[in-house]
Parts: structure tokens; sequence; C-alpha cells
């Protein structure tokens, strides 16, 4: 078996060198030097042929994935299935040898308002090539579904006619092929290839400035979602959110018995950007999903938005997700570009919490990779942060009168940086305490040691937690019930080199039992 330690251990190096200034820091980064912290940035996987076997799956665990994401714009429901029970079957098989446990959060990305093409010659991998000049025929007749050629080319949308006219311009594949209508017809558009280039199976189609008149959730989503339910997924990846009423009918479509699930929005387009602080206020999350929103709005303003809304959620303390065409060329090659690499930096110093492998994982030639060099960039981009400042602009955010909770995430991640420890360990029943600290960004990892298995999958959402899942009963004595938590928790990452004897530590409990009582904060030598 393939060695992996290099990901699954991760030593930390001696304690950053406090810099006065933003631009002195930077003059101070070597790259010379490793990595002085484990990587805090969630990877998330999308998983497809390429990926979805127990063997592929346990190594991409190990190399780094903290999230799987399963596209429901592709594959049944039985397929999905197996997928899922693959996840948990390389989960169960890397945890029977292993002393840290792995807890691997499974996503469902929703189909949504979106419109996509047909098969290609009936093949969920086939591709074609769309020649510039070329007429192409899009027909909305569910009867070709499975026919998608160089001379036809099914769409999911029977409106297209109506919301189409004559000039108007069709995108593909995240605007990688464009089409100009010339005519339509009841249930066509007849198009020239303006710019062509390869077509795979299934892909989005874009219509910028065109009305599109689709709801928020479909018939596909609704039985999309009743399938996330009965599968126990932990969060749901909700497609082109435009406003505030979206993710009200999705929470009461899922009901109380899906409460548990995170709905992390998907922004897409420009009425989702303009609506961006109401979409904030009522998700869990955010996901910045560059690809279709770099259509619907120009291309040089992606990053203004991609920038906006995570430094929004930074302020609100909500998880934010960058995704869509981060290592896109390895798809096909075993290396990323220069600028692909800088874009995941880029990302992690923007402040998002998790970044994303699309493609790259599904269907591409070099999953593993990916997952692997995900890691490493950002890693090293994390090195890069300025934490002085970042920490002092995220404490000068928080709405005076700080709430207790957050006095004790602040004071937490202050008192890790003041005495150079190499580890909070938070003892949590919701996740909440770790979240919070996660918010204000220590350097170090953040040990969230929980009894409930779900938290522990979903604080993969948030940067810097590692999630603990203790199993054991709670014991009568409550004092060395907490003792013993924080003990195994010490042990592992003793395991991971996380920390070494004679490290300081920070240990964050509550007063009594429960949930809602977190307000005592130790430091701690490590024996």
């Amino acid at each position: 078996m393939s060695d992996y330690s290099e990901f699954s251990v991760q030593k930390q190096g001696p304690k950053a060198v406090n810099a006065p200034s933003q631009m002195e820091h930077v003059c101070q980064l070597d790259i010379q030097l490793d990595p002085q912290f484990v990587r805090a940035s969630g990877i998330i996987c999308t998983l497809g042929p390429a990926s979805r076997d127990v063997p592929k799956l346990k190594e991409m665990i190990q190399c780094g994935m903290n999230v799987a994401r399963l596209n429901f714009s592709h594959g049944t429901h039985e397929y999905h299935a197996e997928t899922i029970k693959n996840v948990r079957q390389a989960v169960a098989e890397l945890n029977a040898t292993t002393d840290w446990k792995y807890n691997i959060a499974i996503a469902l990305d929703t189909k949504g308002p979106e419109i996509r093409t047909g098969l290609v010659k009936g093949s969920a991998t086939g591709e074609i090539e769309l020649k510039t000049g070329n007429k192409i025929r899009v027909t909305l007749d569910p009867a070709n579904r499975d026919k998608c050629d160089e001379k036809l080319l099914y769409a999911d949308y029977k409106n297209l006619p109506k919301v189409v006219s004559k000039g108007g311009l069709i995108y593909i594949d995240d605007g990688l092929i464009s089409l100009r209508a010339e005519e339509t017809g009841p249930d066509y558009v007849d198009c020239t290839i303006v710019n062509g280039g390869s077509l795979g199976s299934s892909k989005g189609v874009n219509l910028p400035k065109a009305e599109v008149d689709l709801p928020a959730v479909s018939e596909k989503d609704k039985n999309d979602f009743k399938f996330g339910i009965e599968q126990n997924v932990d969060m749901i990846f909700a497609s082109f959110i435009r406003k505030k009423q979206d993710l009200v009918d999705i929470r009461n479509i899922l009901g109380d018995a899906a409460a548990h699930i995170k709905i992390i929005s998907k922004l897409e387009n420009e009425e989702g950007c303009a609506k961006f602080d109401e979409i904030l206020e009522a998700s869990d999350g955010i996901m910045v999903a560059r690809g279709d929103l770099g259509i619907e709005i120009p291309t040089e303003k992606v990053f203004i938005a991609q920038k906006m809304m995570i430094a929004k959620c930074n302020k609100a303390k909500k998880p934010v997700i960058c995704a869509t065409q981060m290592l896109e060329s390895m798809i096909k090659n075993p290396r990323p570009t220069r600028a692909e690499a800088s874009d995941v930096a880029n990302a992690v110093l923007d402040g998002a919490d998790c970044v994303m492998l699309s493609g790259e994982t599904a269907k591409g030639s070099y999953p593993l990779e990916a997952v692997q060099i995900m890691h490493k960039i950002a890693r090293e981009a994390e090195s890069a942060v300025y934490h002085d400042a970042l920490f002092d602009s995220l404490r000068k955010s928080s709405a005076y009168p700080i709430d207790r909770d957050v006095s004790i995430a602040i004071s937490t991640v202050e008192a890790s940086v003041n005495c150079g420890a190499s580890a909070i360990i938070v003892l949590t029943t919701t996740g909440k305490s770790a979240h919070l600290i996660s918010a204000f960004r220590p350097r170090c990892p953040i040990l969230a040691v929980t009894r409930d298995e779900r938290v522990a999958r979903q604080v993969h959402l948030h940067r810097g937690i590692f999630p603990i899942y203790y199993p054991v009963s709670r014991s009568s004595d409550w004092s060395e019930d907490m003792d013993q938590r924080i003990q195994e928790a010490i042990k592992l990452a003793k395991g991971r080199q996380f920390i070494r004897k004679g490290d300081s530590i920070i240990c964050v409990t509550g007063w009594k039992k429960g949930a809602g009582f977190t307000n005592t904060m130790r430091i701690i030598p490590v024996e």
C-alpha cells in the first residue's frame, strides 16, 4: 500500500516570527522553508467514475479529502447510493487500521433550476468536437436526450425558443462553447457555432441576460432531497440560489426531520450577488460557484464577487467554499498550471474555509494527484497569511457588546497566539464553540471532540477544525469525563505529530455538561 504519511501526519515547524506589518511579513516569506502549521483549509472532492471505487477513495481520504460531493446533475439514485456506500466503506476500512479516525462528510449538490445538455451518443463519458462556423440544432425533444452529436444538441429547457431571440447567445460548459441563435421553432433553436471545442455529456447551459423562468426547486430536486434524507447526507449544496425565499422553500421541503442538514447556497448569477446579504443570513454557508457566475457576470468582475462574498462570510462567521476550475487542467494533465496554483492560494488568502475539486476528481486522469497538490498549495498559502492583521480585523468586525460565546472564542485565539500553542482542544456538543474559534482563524489546529458523529463530519466546512468523534459513554463523574476526552485528544494529536511533549495547548470546555455552557479556557503543558 502507498505511503501517504506526508499528508496524514503533518509536523508543525517553528512558530512564526511576528512581523510589524503586512509588507514586512510578506518580505520574510521564504520558499526554502516548510509550512509552519498543519493544513487548515477543507478539501471537497467531487466523486465520479474516476474516484468512486473503495481503494481510490481510501487513497483520496489519506491525501486530504474532507468532504465527498455528489453531483446530482449526473447519475441515478442507485448510482449515488452505491457511491455513498463506497465512501462509508472506505472510511470504515481506514478507521479499522489507525488510531486517528476519519470523519468524511457527504454533500448532495442539487441540479437546481439549471439547464443541461443531453448525453453525447448515449454515453455519459462521450465527447464530440464542435467546429466554429458549423450549424447545429438545439432540440428540446426529450426523445433526443441521448442522441447528441455534431449536428444535434439536446437541452432540457422547453421554453428556450421563447427566451432566446435571433442573434442571442447560448453558452455551454462554463462558456467554453458558444452558439448564436439564427432561427427558433416550437421545440428547437437553430444556431451557428461561434466558439467550438470539445463537448462532453450533460454540460451546463447559460443564457446571459435572458429571463429564465425556472422554479428555484424542481421536482427532481424534491426527489433528490428525499433520497438525501434517506441516505443521511450531511449537507446540501443548493444550486442557483437567487434570493432568501429560495432557501425558505428548501427548508420547508426538507421539514423538521432534516433540520440537521446544512444548506450551503451556491451563488451563480447576478441576482444572487445583488441579494447576497439576505441569502447569507438564511444560509448555513456559501459556495462561490465561479463557473456559471463567470458567464452570468463579466469575467473581470468574478474576482470582485469572490472577494466580496468571502469577506462577508468571514464577518458573519459562516463557512465559505471557493469552487470551479481550481485545478481544471489536471483533468488531463498531472500538474496544474501556475495560474491555477495561484488561484487556489489566493482563495485561501482571501479567507475561504474550503476549496473544491470538480471534474479533476470526478472524471480526471489524475484525481489523487489533484488532491495532493491542492493540499500542498493550501498549506503553503496558509503559512503566508499575516495573522496579526487578520485577527485584528476579524475581532473588530464583531458588533459590541460582544456576547459570551464570541468573547470566549476571541480570548482563546488570542491566548493561543500569545503562548505559541500547538493546538486548541474544544469539547463540543453541537460544534458551535469550535465554529466560533475557527471564525477568528487561529494559527494552530482546532481539535473538536464530540460525541455526535454528524457534528464531527459537518465541522469540516470550517477552516482549521479537526474532528475527533468520541463514542465512549459518558462517565457519571462530569469532571472525570471531561479530562478523559481531553487526554484522548492529546494522545491522537501526538500520533499525528501536531503536538509534542513540552508544547502548550489551549483547552476550551463548559462549566457543566450539555450544550451552551462553554465558558472556560485553560492553558496546559503537554506531558
